[in-house]
């Protein structure tokens, strides 16, 4: 059960529609907002955007993708977060 992070774009996307993500933000005052994956039904305050949005966001947030493939118990792990680009 070991995490990775990324800056990929191509790795991003594959890792969200492997498992049927779908990139979203949640809007904030101007331009951007906190970016998402969202699972499933889809969650309220999400607004579900295109991957070229998506990643302007990302690259303009200077941000890492900080993901798991697997669980401890060997299933298909969905953790993902953002984090800063160190």
């Amino acid at each position: 059960m070991t995490s990775q992070t990324t800056t990929d774009h191509d790795e991003i996307r594959a890792w969200v529609e492997e498992r049927g993500g779908r990139p979203s933000v949640i809007r904030t005052e101007g331009k951007g907002g906190v970016l998402r994956i969202d699972f499933g039904e889809k969650e309220e305050a999400f607004e579900e955007i295109g991957w070229e949005e998506f990643f302007e966001i990302f690259e303009a947030s200077k941000l890492a993708f900080l993901y798991q493939d697997e669980t401890q118990d060997g299933e298909t792990s969905r953790f993902n977060k953002f984090v800063d680009r160190q």
